[in-house]
């Protein structure tokens, strides 16, 4: 194994990106890992092929797919709302299929570690975004596999606005990653809705981004 080798799972949104930029500023080597699991628009798909470019990041998109429930993505939902319960827009497993794949693109290019974005305190309704969930796949995998990757989330406890600011001292702006849950595919370039969760979420933490200081992440 390459000692400083990391695997990134990064869909081009905001909190994968930042993830992504910061294995780089930490001395790791990082490989940009995509999953397409059949999800309806493939925009995050394209950002993260972009970002990757930019950066200079190799990257690799696995695809997969499983029957899936349908989601009706709710819009103009109120930050009480977001926080009422589990999100509408949740799908039972994402997390755990892709850090199991992960893990195992880990093992197939020597790679130590495994980094995701996943994030747990502004507005989560999502339980495999919490470190409770981290902790209980970290046990699975280590008695699955000898020597596993260490999972590294260095975002799950900071606020959205705390990303945002980190993103902006990695190099990026509000528009260099892709949030939007419902985008407006009529054009020749695709645009966000601006009324789902993401797209809200994605506003406030950009808006908020000033008032935050310096932001130390623990790797």
């Amino acid at each position: 194994m390459t000692a400083n080798r990391c695997i990134v799972l990064h869909s081009g949104g905001l909190d994968s990106t930042v993830c992504l930029l910061l294995a780089r500023k930490h001395g790791r080597i990082p490989h940009s890992m995509g999953i397409a699991y059949g999800q309806k628009h493939d925009v995050e798909l394209a950002y993260a092929a972009k970002q990757c470019e930019r950066f200079g990041i190799d990257r690799h998109v696995v695809e997969v797919a499983w029957a899936k429930p349908d989601i009706e993505i709710p819009k103009d939902r109120t930050v009480a709302e977001m926080k009422a319960g589990i999100a509408p827009t949740f799908v039972p497993g994402r997390n755990a299929v892709f850090l199991a794949l992960a893990c195992a693109e880990a093992a197939g290019i020597g790679a130590t570690e495994v980094w995701l974005g996943v994030n747990a305190v502004d507005y989560s309704g999502y339980p495999d975004c919490r470190e409770s969930f981290l902790q209980a796949f970290r046990a699975m995998w280590a008695e699955a596999v000898p020597n596993p990757p260490r999972i590294v989330a260095p975002l799950v406890t900071l606020t959205k606005p705390e990303i945002a600011a980190l993103a902006r001292e990695l190099g990026l702006k509000h528009g260099d990653t892709w949030s939007c849950y419902a985008p407006d595919l009529s054009g020749s370039e695709p645009q966000p809705c601006g009324h789902c969760d993401a797209c809200l979420l994605h506003t406030h933490a950009w808006a908020e981004a000033g008032t935050v200081g310096r932001v130390t992440v623990k790797i």
